[in-house]
């Protein structure tokens, strides 16, 4: 009787559990833009403790380098194992916040007044680079009437826009804007607020990194059994050395690029090299598309200055890439995100698609952490079920015996007409084949000669 009671309260069990998950599923699908509108709230409310997260997170490195050294200055003292390690981490975490403000500080106060003087510069020389732009092709098309008429057609239109913007639509976006004056003063205030907030969380997240460590895995390991507990700490392992490999190294590269790209074209006698510089290295956080979204915006700015000088730079910036890609990138990010070229492509197009700018920089890491779960989860399966797990013991896959549970992988006579490079391929493959056969005999037969003189052996003994 109590066994057929146990059996009847499983199965309300699971029925109440079947109901709330399509209930949940129904408010996720149908209340989509409230949900969405909660979550917005809830981020906003907890933005400063965000904010002193992702600090904490990057100067994490800077804090380890301090400590460690720090650390090391004072084994020669008598100070207890305790009170060195409350010292070491008082000052690294200190140090650390200094370090991030003074960098901080330090790109504003010295970029900042070249930035504001070099876009006052474009925006006040902009009618006679027009100007100079317009002579330009007027002589190059003067000796052909047709390219001659097209060109001036051209420029009169691009001229009669202009004067248009600025004449009626310029002043239309000064007047809207001016009233967002004031919010946006009061968004600036508040964002300044939040990192002043962020900075205080990111002390305290630093200074108690360990106990945060403690209670996160403790409560992982209340939640779920060891086994699944430990997979959980070994994913969260494997994120951070993701993430904190990609945006590390990659804010790393990106200083390096702008710092090559401002001596290469300092040494170019480029124009605006400061602007320039700072729009390449920037948008080189941005994996892949990143180089060309940064190259097309300065080139058209060196397009307006000299022509001739612009396809210099967009040579220098095919080499620079090139550089980039093969030397620098390699040797600071390695394989941290574990993906091929078109998983990366992927990612930054569904990160962006979704999130805007952060997507394009963050989608990378994130989906690498997402094939990396999933990569696992197909790995245990296929190692259950006693199946290869590396995918080019899939290429030439036919089907599974659904009786022996064997893999059937295809014979080259059965394939009609099949293309060259899998006709090829297979050739390779059972060529490999049939080499590892014969290396699988050629032991056999070696064990099998070994066993038999031990045998002939041990009758002699007898």
């Amino acid at each position: 009787m109590k066994n057929q009671w146990k059996k009847y309260l499983g199965v309300c069990f699971a029925a109440f559990l079947t109901f709330l998950a399509c209930m949940i599923a129904f408010f996720a699908v149908f209340k989509m833009h409230q949900i969405a509108a909660v979550i917005g709230k809830i981020i906003g409310i907890l933005e400063p403790i965000l904010i002193g997260i992702v600090i904490a997170y990057l100067l994490n490195p800077v804090m380890n380098f301090f400590e460690k050294h720090i650390l090391r200055g004072l084994s020669g003292t008598k100070l207890g194992d305790k009170k060195k390690k409350t010292i070491a981490r008082s000052i690294s975490v200190g140090l650390a916040i200094l370090f991030g403000v003074a960098v901080v500080v330090s790109v504003f106060g010295l970029m900042l007044p070249q930035l504001i003087t070099s876009i006052y510069g474009i925006a006040r020389e902009m009618p006679g680079h027009i100007n100079d732009m317009s002579n330009w092709i007027l002589e190059i098309s003067k000796n052909n009437p047709a390219l001659e008429k097209m060109a001036v057609n051209v420029i009169n239109e691009v001229a009669d826009k202009l004067n248009y913007w600025f004449t009626s639509d310029l002043l239309v976006y000064v007047t809207r804007y001016l009233g967002y004056l004031t919010t946006g003063v009061i968004s600036a205030v508040s964002t300044v607020l939040n990192v002043v907030i962020g900075l205080i969380v990111a002390v305290y997240v630093l200074y108690s990194r360990e106990v945060f460590a403690g209670q996160s895995k403790k409560l992982i390991y209340t939640i779920f059994a060891p086994e699944r507990a430990n997979v959980v700490l070994d994913t969260m392992r494997r994120s951070n050395q993701i993430f904190g490999g990609f945006i590390t190294g990659k804010i790393l590269d990106s200083a390096i690029i702008g710092i090559l790209s401002f001596i290469c074209l300092s040494f170019m006698d480029m124009p605006y090299t400061l602007l320039i510089s700072v729009i390449v290295g920037v948008t080189n956080v941005i994996p892949f598309f990143g180089p060309y979204i940064g190259a097309i915006p300065s080139a058209l700015i060196i397009l307006l200055v000299d022509p001739i000088k612009a396809v210099y730079f967009l040579i220098f910036i095919l080499i620079l890439q090139q550089v980039d890609g093969n030397i620098i990138g390699p040797k600071i990010l390695g394989e941290s995100t574990g993906l091929s070229a078109f998983w990366v492509v992927f990612a930054i197009l569904l990160g962006g698609g979704l999130f805007g700018i952060p997507g394009l920089i963050i989608g990378v890491p994130t989906f690498g952490v997402i094939y990396y779960i999933v990569k696992t989860i197909m790995d245990y399966i296929l190692r259950k079920k006693g199946y290869p797990q590396e995918s080019g013991e899939y290429v030439h896959l036919k089907k599974v015996d659904k009786d022996t549970r064997q893999m059937v992988f295809y014979e080259i006579d059965e394939i009609q007409n099949p293309p060259k490079f899998f006709k090829l391929s297979l050739k390779k493959y059972f060529k490999e084949k049939a080499e590892k056969d014969i290396l699988k005999k050629q032991k056999g037969m070696e064990s099998q000669e070994k066993e038999e003189k031990q045998e002939e052996k041990k009758e002699d003994k007898k």
